[in-house]
Protein backbone atom coordinates (compact mmCIF):
# COMPACT_ATOMS: atom_id res chain seq x y z
CA UNK A 1 0.00 0.00 0.00
CA UNK A 2 1.27 3.29 -0.93
CA UNK A 3 1.99 5.87 1.98
CA UNK A 4 -0.28 8.84 1.72
CA UNK A 5 1.00 11.71 -0.05
CA UNK A 6 1.03 14.98 2.18
CA UNK A 7 1.77 18.41 1.01
CA UNK A 8 4.62 20.08 2.20
CA UNK A 9 3.94 23.55 3.44
CA UNK A 10 4.79 26.59 1.33
CA UNK A 11 6.67 29.42 2.07
CA UNK A 12 6.61 32.88 0.51
CA UNK A 13 9.98 32.59 -0.86
CA UNK A 14 8.87 29.73 -3.01
CA UNK A 15 6.38 31.72 -4.71
CA UNK A 16 7.13 32.17 -8.71
CA UNK A 17 6.82 36.04 -9.37
CA UNK A 18 3.27 36.84 -10.98
CA UNK A 19 1.60 34.98 -8.48
CA UNK A 20 -0.64 35.20 -4.91
CA UNK A 21 -0.39 33.48 -1.83
CA UNK A 22 -2.75 33.75 1.37
CA UNK A 23 -0.69 33.92 4.18
CA UNK A 24 -0.78 31.19 7.01
CA UNK A 25 1.07 32.60 9.64
CA UNK A 26 5.09 33.32 10.63
CA UNK A 27 7.44 30.96 11.90
CA UNK A 28 9.04 31.53 15.30
CA UNK A 29 8.09 33.55 18.15
CA UNK A 30 11.25 36.19 17.83
CA UNK A 31 11.70 39.86 16.99
CA UNK A 32 11.69 38.92 13.51
CA UNK A 33 8.57 36.90 13.67
CA UNK A 34 7.27 39.62 15.28
CA UNK A 35 8.37 42.29 12.60
CA UNK A 36 6.90 40.49 10.01
CA UNK A 37 3.53 40.35 11.31
CA UNK A 38 3.90 44.35 12.10
CA UNK A 39 4.60 44.85 8.47
CA UNK A 40 0.91 43.11 7.52
CA UNK A 41 1.87 39.51 7.18
CA UNK A 42 -0.69 38.24 9.29
CA UNK A 43 -3.10 35.25 8.61
CA UNK A 44 -5.42 35.37 5.96
CA UNK A 45 -3.93 38.24 4.08
CA UNK A 46 -3.12 37.86 0.51
CA UNK A 47 0.57 38.55 -1.04
CA UNK A 48 1.54 38.80 -4.52
CA UNK A 49 5.17 38.30 -5.51
CA UNK A 50 5.94 41.48 -7.54
CA UNK A 51 10.01 40.84 -8.49
CA UNK A 52 13.09 39.84 -7.15
CA UNK A 53 16.48 40.97 -7.35
CA UNK A 54 19.02 39.97 -10.31
CA UNK A 55 20.96 37.67 -7.67
CA UNK A 56 17.23 36.67 -5.97
CA UNK A 57 17.71 38.39 -2.92
CA UNK A 58 15.51 40.45 -1.89
CA UNK A 59 11.93 40.07 -3.46
CA UNK A 60 9.65 42.75 -4.00
CA UNK A 61 6.03 41.78 -2.35
CA UNK A 62 2.46 43.66 -2.61
CA UNK A 63 0.97 43.52 0.39
CA UNK A 64 -2.37 45.63 1.67
CA UNK A 65 -1.94 47.55 -1.17
CA UNK A 66 1.93 48.62 -0.25
CA UNK A 67 4.73 47.38 -1.77
CA UNK A 68 7.26 45.61 0.29
CA UNK A 69 10.96 44.33 0.05
CA UNK A 70 11.86 41.45 1.96
CA UNK A 71 15.06 39.42 2.17
CA UNK A 72 14.47 35.77 1.18
CA UNK A 73 15.13 34.46 4.63
CA UNK A 74 12.65 36.26 6.22
CA UNK A 75 10.13 35.67 3.36
CA UNK A 76 10.94 31.81 3.98
CA UNK A 77 9.30 31.85 7.46
CA UNK A 78 6.15 33.03 6.48
CA UNK A 79 3.68 30.28 5.72
CA UNK A 80 1.08 30.01 2.62
CA UNK A 81 -1.73 28.68 1.05
CA UNK A 82 -1.91 29.17 -2.94
CA UNK A 83 -4.74 31.00 -3.87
Amino acid sequence: MPAPVIDAPLSLDRVAIGRSARVSGVVGGDATALRLLEMGLTPGVSVRVIAHAPLGDPLELEVRGYRLSLRRGDAARVAVAAS
